[in-house]
């Protein structure tokens, strides 16, 4: 997955909502849009069969991500085939011995691993990263809320030196998540230097859905940010 590049640089809005608001994403040049399904909290913005029209009608360079907390490789797998998946986010506690797994009964599935600060000390991350490194395309922070036990879409920052560590010692991608904003991800991309960078609250105005100039400002943003990354390289 870091060979061809799609991690490199890469924006990912998660929470798509309908049609309408994948083709605002996808004017605005994001390159891929995340589904949360089988969520253990939060609640699924569309349902299976209506992701699975959105993710069926992307096309190259754009992709859709399935962000799930599930952690059996078998239920996995069938999920990303039924919705049409190349790329799956997984949340939930999954083994290594799960991940080997998934790779045999999915081996053109591209997987991320979450890595959420917050949860796990710092330590047990980096062990994380250092286990399952070669099982996985990529990682991605994010945030633990402990008054509502999420560890995504919680809108939530976490101390970005942490995230800076895990870049520094995995030898795969890592995307960062966790509250960030327009107002906050070019700072953050030159904080932490994430292959990547993923949003979902932040760019959504009040009605919960997303803001087409909060979208537009994010990528623009975050662009800046890479850019400003490589020139001081």
């Amino acid at each position: 997955m870091n060979e061809n590049g799609l991690f490199q640089d890469c924006i990912q809005v998660a929470g798509v909502i309908d049609a309408d608001e994948a083709a605002l994403l996808l004017e605005a040049d994001v390159g891929l849009l995340g589904f949360p399904l089988r969520l253990p909290v939060n609640t699924e913005d569309l349902s299976e069969a209506e992701a699975a029209v959105l993710m069926r009608a992307l096309r190259p360079p754009a992709a859709g991500v399935l962000i799930t907390y599930l952690d059996d490789a078998a239920e996995i797998a069938g999920f990303a085939r039924a919705l049409g998946a190349g790329i799956v986010q997984l949340h939930g506690d999954v083994t290594a011995a799960e991940l080997d797994r998934l790779r045999v009964l999915a081996p053109g599935l591209r997987v991320i691993k979450s890595l959420v600060v917050g949860l796990h000390s710092g330590q047990r991350l980096t062990e994380m990263v250092e286990t399952l490194g070669s099982r996985v395309d990529a990682f991605i922070t994010d945030t633990f809320d402990p008054s509502t036990g999420a560890s995504g879409a919680t809108g939530k920052t976490h101390d970005w030196s942490v995230s800076r560590e895990l870049v520094v010692c995995s030898s795969r991608p890592v995307i960062l998540a966790g509250g960030l904003t327009p107002a906050n991800v070019r700072a953050a991309i030159l904080a932490v230097g994430p292959a990547g960078v993923d949003v979902h609250t932040g760019v959504e105005g009040p009605d919960g859905r997303k803001d087409r100039e909060q979208v537009r400002r994010f990528v623009a943003e975050a662009r800046a940010g890479f850019a400003e990354m490589a020139a001081r390289r």
